[in-house]
């Protein structure tokens, strides 16, 4: 699933409305839903049932205020490895901390 996840062109963000539940698969749904989510860039909002509209006016919000960062890997070998990649955000002084989501690495191509 990460694999499909990290070779897919898309941005996820979830909602996940937690509790009431003890089985193992509802134990590790946070951490399921927030490992996909940040593979892509996008990011995991936990809410009650009466937080989804905040909720999805909040990730509106952030889909039209995101910017677009292009890199370049100065390695070019074609290993079709999976290669991480670090963001660092130093915000200008007298500004509170930024916070930066992005996709966790890419895939390069194999020939």
């Amino acid at each position: 699933m990460t694999n499909l996840v990290r070779e897919s062109d898309v941005l996820i963000y979830s909602i996940g409305v937690f509790g009431g539940g003890n089985s193992p698969e509802e134990a590790g749904g946070p951490g399921l839903l927030r490992h996909i989510s940040e593979q892509t860039g996008g990011r995991l909002f936990e809410a009650v049932a009466s937080e989804l509209p905040d909720v999805a006016k909040k990730i509106g919000i952030e889909l039209r205020n995101r910017y677009i960062l292009a890199y370049s890997p100065k390695n070019q070998q074609r290993d079709g490895k999976y290669h991480r990649i670090l963001v660092k955000v130093v915000p200008p002084r007298g500004l509170p901390k930024l916070q930066a989501h992005w996709r966790l690495g890419y895939n390069a191509p194999a020939e």
